[in-house]
């Protein structure tokens, strides 16, 4: 009998449905406590715990366990350790403890830290996350139980994303609290954020990416002339899938089914050979947790079907990049979602300082949450026209912004209504019609009960980007609070709040094309900030400003966000350094040896029909441009060969980037602009790697 999915679902994690069967009642009402932020969780509950979670490992055919976390890396690390435990009698039993359930102490010398530990000094600890569930991994054969951690240095320091994603879910919760007590609510006790993280990847053939070393190496194409076609018919957008995707895609889904990951939504996405996965909401720790696994079972599977899955920003230059969705709202413990406008949204005070404190914050915090998502990949992207411009602005709607323009004047006292669509068929029902329209260039969009930040790039772990969000929002609720809990008529202090946010922040709204030029010149007008660069972006980071609201709500110390910006900058540095050498390594020991060779044959096919009397112009003209060509391409390798020893020899982590973004990054399109045209010129039987329309559409 086959396995429904109802069946299936979550079978692999340890879940508060799993849990109220294995644990004693007790100790399962004491750890739902400390879910819920009500106490800490005791050693000796720790203890019940564990056992209860090692027998169920063990049922499942677990030998090991691992802390499983998230180090500056941008991945995730994990360190197996067995369940055996040797008996005086030379046998072995199974144990696991609290103390180990806990706490773990893996090596932490080899992950970034950005001066925050020296590379002699080891010593690091994982702590547990027991609010981002436990689950078990099959991994071929050998099947280890997973336990979500934070992991911090000797010092206390936070040498991972999960740790101060943490510390910011609380901090959002404390200001949302006040502010919700303020306003009269007494029934909710607990603000938490949510998060649904859509997933844009490519697929190709494992055939292809072998035989390309730059997307073996760098995630990426290095070379690649634009094809004949590419995503201009827009068939490929939500298109019928092709079977060994569809085949594909099933699978991912019910593994990720199996880890209790609710993947919901699956299409062919805009670009040739480019798809989309989402979820359903969830908290914004379990929901980043989650999009990790997500990753990482794409990766996985799609080698099962003979792809490979590139989650790179940009694989594929010409054609449409791959970004991260992240649809962002804040729920509270009994169910109200703080950001759900409902029916008569200009009298919702609950939601208008919710909307107004979310506004605020982006507008005071525009150049944070652009350096929240500056990579190397996300420079190619952002800006192009299938992702938002590096300028932060926000969309309303028509509905939102018409009360947002009420505030400014006074109280807001109508909304706008959708009514109905009426499609002049009598057999299609009339439809209801939403407030407003959606816009999928804006990168921080309203989207009817949500926030949805779409700059976010494809590779990067959510845990950054959200806890920029959840803590800058939380900073703008703690002066909405501090207002409203000195003041004698809250209402009308909360109005004076309301038309402040809404004559001081318009500047942030902009509700039109954001590819437009006519935009770019209008947003420097607002004097909103656009930042192309992500070395300009991170250097940013550590600014007097930023010290000072992550040291006050706890978030970061201002040497864990100095340490986070010197990684950020040195990871760029160094996938700089990986491109431009592996540049280097296929244009001359691919590329130039191949055009050479073809030279060569065209000065024998001109030297052969000359000799018989022939015109051999076109053969002569041909000879020239290819030669030409393979003398461009051959200085450009010299200069590039210049430039990354030039970015070598600079000290200091921001001249160090600087020097690769002004120096490398132009020497590289130098070299790939003669390479791809000589990839239009030289025989396709000569021709070493894959081209795009091979990589692209053939399946």
């Amino acid at each position: 009998m086959s396995i429904t999915v109802s069946d299936s679902f979550g079978r692999n994690v340890f879940n508060e449905a799993t849990m109220r069967e294995c644990l004693p009642k007790n100790v399962f009402r004491s750890l739902k406590k400390t879910l819920d932020g009500a106490q800490p969780l005791d050693p000796v509950t720790a203890d019940v715990i564990a056992n209860a979670m090692k027998d169920w490992a063990i049922a499942k055919g677990a030998t090991h366990y691992c802390h499983w976390f998230q180090p500056m890396t941008g991945l995730t690390a994990e360190k197996h350790d067995a369940f055996i435990s040797p008996t005086p009698d030379g046998r072995t039993i199974m144990e696991f403890s609290g103390k180990e359930l806990i706490k773990g102490e893996p090596d932490a010398s080899s992950f970034p830290s950005g001066g925050l530990r020296a590379t002699f000094e080891a010593r690091g600890y994982t702590a547990w996350d027991c609010t981002s569930p436990v689950f078990v991994k099959e991994n071929g054969k050998n099947i280890t139980l997973y336990i979500p951690s934070a992991f911090c240095s000797y010092t206390g320091d936070a040498l991972d994303k999960k740790t101060p994603l943490l510390r910011s879910m609380d901090a959002l919760n404390k200001q949302a609290v006040r502010v919700l007590r303020a306003l009269g609510n007494t029934s909710s006790s607990r603000v938490t954020a949510t998060m649904g993280p859509e997933q844009e990847y490519f697929l190709i053939d494992q055939e292809f990416y072998r035989k390309r070393l730059d997307l073996v190496l760098a995630g990426r194409t290095l070379f690649g002339a634009k094809p004949p076609r590419g995503q201009e018919l827009e068939d490929h957008y939500f298109g019928s899938l092709h079977e060994r995707v569809a085949n594909f895609m099933n699978e991912v889904n019910n593994e990720l089914w199996k880890l209790g990951v609710t993947a919901k939504t699956q299409h062919n996405e805009v670009a040739p050979a480019q798809y989309e996965l989402a979820p359903v909401f969830s908290t914004v720790n379990v929901a980043a947790d989650h999009n990790q696994v997500t990753m990482d079972t794409l990766q996985k599977v799609a080698l099962h079907h003979g792809f490979v899955c590139l989650l790179h920003e940009k694989p594929f230059a010409g054609v449409n990049g791959s970004g991260k969705h992240n649809n962002w709202s804040m729920v509270t413990d009994d169910g109200i979602n703080l950001l759900d406008p409902g029916d008569t949204p200009h009298d919702n005070m609950v939601f208008l300082v919710m909307l107004c404190a979310v506004v605020k914050a982006v507008d005071k915090n525009a150049m944070l949450l652009r350096a929240s998502v500056a990579n190397a990949g996300n420079e190619h992207r952002l800006g192009a026209n299938e992702a938002p411009p590096a300028i932060v602005s926000v969309f309303l709607g028509d509905q939102l912004t018409d009360i947002f323009e009420q505030l400014a004047k006074g109280p807001a006292k109508s909304s706008k209504v959708g009514g109905q669509l009426k499609l002049g068929v009598s057999t299609l029902p009339p439809l209801p019609k939403d407030c407003t329209d959606r816009n999928r260039t804006s990168p921080f969009a309203f989207t009817g009960n949500k926030f949805e930040f779409r700059m976010v790039g494809s590779t990067q772990s959510v845990s950054g980007p959200s806890f920029v969000l959840n803590t800058i929002v939380a900073d703008a609720l703690c002066d909405i609070a501090d207002e409203l809990e000195k003041a004698r008529d809250v209402k009308a202090t909360a109005q004076n709040i309301l038309q402040d946010i809404a004559v001081k922040h318009a500047r942030i709204l902009f509700n039109g094309d954001n590819y437009t030029a006519e935009w770019v010149a209008e947003a420097e007008r607002r004097g909103l900030s656009n930042i192309r660069s992500t070395v300009e972006s991170l250097k940013g980071i550590p600014s007097k400003e930023n010290l000072a609201l992550f040291s006050k709500h706890g978030v970061l110390s201002g040497q864990e966000l100095k340490a986070r910006t010197e990684i950020l900058l040195e990871v760029y540095s160094r996938q700089i350094n990986i491109e431009a050498q592996t540049m280097l390594s296929i244009a001359k020991r691919q590329i130039l040896p191949a055009s050479c060779e073809y030279s060569a044959r065209l000065a024998a096919a001109v030297a052969a029909v000359s000799g018989v009397g022939g015109n051999a112009e076109t053969q002569s003209k041909m000879l020239a441009r290819v030669c030409e060509l393979v003398t461009t391409l051959e200085n450009g390798i010299g200069k590039l060969e210049e430039a990354t020893a030039k970015a070598a020899a600079t000290t200091g982590c921001e001249a160090h980037a600087e020097s690769y973004a002004h120096d490398v990054l132009p020497a590289m399109g130098v070299v790939r602009a003669a390479a791809d045209e000589l990839e239009a010129l030289v025989d396709a039987k000569l021709w070493p790697l894959p081209i795009y329309a091979e990589m692209l559409f053939l399946r």
